[in-house]
C-alpha cells in the first residue's frame, strides 16, 4: 500500500474515533454551533452510522442540508443522573415545573417559524388554561418567568431556537421584554430520543403517577430484540448492545452491576474482543480490572462532565472524601462523613464560601456524595457509604504553595 493510501486510512480512523467521542459527549451537534465537528461527522457519516448501530444499537441521523447530526442514545433503564440544567443558578437541575414548561413550549413552537417571547408566553398561558392536567402559567410571577427563561435558553443551546433580536434573559425581569426568535422545527422534533412516542402510551392524567415507572420503560422498549420468544440472534444482539451501551454511556462498568447473562457475554472471548475493538476504534484507552471496565478518553471529548474537576466545589469535596472512604473497610456513616467535611471547611475557611454556614457541612456532604454516586465511585450499604472499586484508582497529593 502506498504512503498516501496509508495516510488516508489513518486519517479516516482518526476522524471516526473523534466523531464517535464527539457524538457521545454531545448527541446533538449543529453546523451553526460547531461547524468543524459537524463537517467531520458529515464527512464520515457512513462509518459512524455503522459503528453506533453495530456496537450500541443507536441510530445516527445526519442532515447535511438542515445542518444537524443527532445520535439517539437509548438507555434500557431510564435514570435521572443527567438532568437538563439551568444556564443560571449554578447550573442547577431542572425541576418538575421546568420540565413541564419545556414540553408545553416545544409543542407550541412547532407551528410557528418566527415568533417573539411574548407570543410564546401567551400560547403557553392558553395551553395550560385549556388542559386540566397542567398547572396555570402566570407571567406576572417572577419565579414563573425565570423558569420560562431557563426553558428558552435550553432550546437556544440545542439550536431549536435562534435569537434574531433582543436578549432572552430580559423576560425574567419584565413580561414586556421584546425578543424575536426563529424556530428550527426540524431540530425541535429530533430532541426526544425515545423509540416509542409518549402519546402512544396515553393514559388518563390521573393514572400517570400510578404507572410512571411502567410508562418510562414503555417509551424505551425496542422491538428489534423480540420478547419472550426471542431467537438466539436477537438475544445476542440485546446482550451486545446492553453491555456496550452501559460502557460507552457510563464509562465505569462494574461487573456486579450486570445481569448474569450480560456478565457472561462480557467475559466471553467474543465479548472481550468486541469491547476491545470498539474501544480502540473509538479512540479510548480501555482499563480492564478484576472488578470491571473503565474507558478513558485522553482528549475529554466524550464526556459531558469530568472527575476530578476543580471547577466545582462539590467535586473537589468528593475527591477529598475518597481518601477516608477508601481507608474505611466498612464505609462511613452520615455522621462520620459530616465530620470529615466539617473538618475540610474549618481547615480551609476561605474555600467553599457558599457552604460556610450553619448547615454548610451537611449540604456539601450531600452534594459530594451525589457526585461520587453519579460517577460510580461510591454506593450505599444500609446507612453507610462505601467506595466502589473504581474509587481506588484515585489518590490525592498535597503540595505546599507560597505563604499568603
Amino acid at each position: 500500500m502506498s504512503t498516501l493510501a496509508n495516510q488516508l486510512v489513518l486519517a479516516e480512523r482518526q476522524d471516526i474515533a473523534r466523531g464517535v467521542r464527539l457524538l457521545l459527549g454531545r448527541p446533538l451537534i449543529t453546523e451553526r454551533a460547531d461547524p468543524s465537528a459537524f463537517a467531520l461527522i458529515r464527512r464520515r457519516q457512513d462509518p459512524l452510522t455503522t459503528w453506533f448501530d453495530y456496537h450500541c444499537g443507536w441510530q445516527l441521523v445526519v442532515e447535511p442540508r438542515l445542518g444537524y447530526a443527532r445520535l439517539f442514545k437509548i438507555r434500557a433503564v431510564p435514570d435521572g443522573s443527567r438532568p437538563a440544567r439551568r444556564p443560571r443558578s449554578g447550573r442547577a437541575p431542572f425541576d418538575r415545573r421546568r420540565y413541564t414548561l419545556l414540553c408545553v413550549v416545544a409543542a407550541e413552537l412547532l407551528p410557528v417559524p418566527v415568533t417573539t417571547v411574548g407570543l410564546i408566553a401567551d400560547r403557553v398561558v392558553q395551553a395550560c388554561a385549556t388542559d386540566g392536567a397542567l398547572p396555570p402559567f402566570d407571567t406576572a410571577s417572577r419565579a414563573e418567568r425565570m423558569a420560562f427563561v431557563d426553558v428558552l435558553k435550553l432550546l437556544e443551546h440545542y439550536g431549536a431556537l435562534l435569537t434574531l433580536d433582543g436578549v432572552t434573559e430580559t423576560f425574567a425581569d419584565s413580561a414586556d421584554a421584546k425578543v424575536l426568535y426563529r424556530v428550527d422545527a426540524t431540530v425541535l422534533t429530533r430532541l426526544p430520543a425515545a423509540p416509542v412516542g409518549p402519546s402512544r402510551l396515553a393514559v388518563p392524567a390521573e393514572d400517570v403517577p400510578l404507572h410512571f415507572e411502567e410508562l418510562l420503560r414503555g417509551i424505551v422498549r425496542e422491538g428489534r430484540y423480540g420478547g419472550a420468544d426471542a431467537s438466539d440472534a436477537q438475544r445476542n444482539l440485546r446482550l451486545r448492545h446492553a453491555v456496550l451501551r452501559r460502557l460507552f454511556d457510563d464509562p465505569v462498568l462494574h461487573h456486579d452491576e450486570l445481569r448474569p447473562d450480560e456478565l457472561a457475554y462480557l467475559t466471553s472471548p467474543t465479548g472481550r474482543q468486541i469491547v476491545r475493538r470498539a474501544a480502540e476504534q473509538g479512540g479510548f484507552v480501555l482499563e480492564e480490572r478484576a472488578d470491571g471496565l473503565l474507558l478513558v478518553d485522553p482528549d475529554g471529548l466524550a464526556t459531558d462532565s469530568r472527575f476530578p474537576d476543580d471547577s466545582a466545589t462539590a467535586r473537589v469535596a468528593a475527591l477529598l472524601l475518597l481518601e477516608p472512604l477508601t481507608a474505611a473497610p466498612g464505609g462511613l456513616t452520615p455522621e462520620q462523613l459530616g465530620v470529615e467535611v466539617d473538618g475540610l471547611l474549618r481547615r480551609f475557611p476561605r474555600w467553599a464560601k457558599s457552604y460556610q454556614s450553619e448547615d454548610g457541612a451537611q449540604r456539601l456532604t450531600a452534594d459530594a456524595l451525589r457526585v461520587l454516586d453519579d460517577f460510580g465511585l461510591a454506593g450505599r450499604i444500609g446507612d453507610r457509604t462505601v467506595p466502589r472499586p473504581a474509587a481506588f484508582r484515585y489518590r490525592t497529593t498535597v503540595t505546599d504553595g507560597p505563604a499568603t
